[in-house]
């Protein structure tokens, strides 16, 4: 028997992120789950080095970065059922993505990981390296990778359609 209790939705914010997040709801909904979701927001002190040079930056612009990050989660988790999931939100700062996802569900007992994938080109793939790729090989529980555009199972209920007709 397969037995969720929490389960971590990764995001970037982009098309393939919004795939997984109706994934990780609809798996919640029908495991009786909790809910992570999780953004990992780059941190501008540290990218901004530039080989030996380093390069002054104000503490308001990671503020910002963060802050804009909140309000990306907010915009996605507006959840007008009259039974919400309870969800966590959750922004780390960090330059490795799929170390602080994994990191993060192993600290706190994650039973799996939904994230979604550009599913970009070889060459792309070989240049750039693939974060959900990274979580796959790190991860201590299974992840559902969902590309984007994929063949949908997750759909609305007819009778919950109906009804809100």
């Amino acid at each position: 028997m397969i037995t969720l209790k929490r389960i971590l939705v990764a995001t970037d914010f982009g098309e393939a992120g919004d795939a997984a997040l109706a994934y990780g709801r609809a798996l919640a909904r029908t495991f009786g789950a909790s809910l992570d979701v999780l953004h990992v927001a780059e941190d501008v002190a540290t990218r901004m080095l530039a080989g030996e040079m380093y390069v002054a930056v104000p503490q308001t612009l990671q503020d910002e970065v963060e802050a804009a990050a909140r309000q990306q989660l907010e915009v996605r988790l507006i959840d007008d059922d009259p039974d919400p999931l309870p969800v966590r939100r959750v922004v780390l700062v960090s330059n490795a993505p799929a170390a602080s996802i994994v990191t993060y569900a192993k600290d706190v007992g994650i039973d799996l990981i939904v994230m979604g994938t550009h599913g970009r080109g070889p060459m792309a793939h070989l240049l750039m390296g693939s974060v959900a790729e990274r979580v796959v090989r790190l991860a201590h529980c299974p992840v559902l990778v969902v590309r984007h555009p994929e063949h949908e199972f997750v759909v609305p209920d007819t009778l919950a359609v109906v009804a809100r007709a």
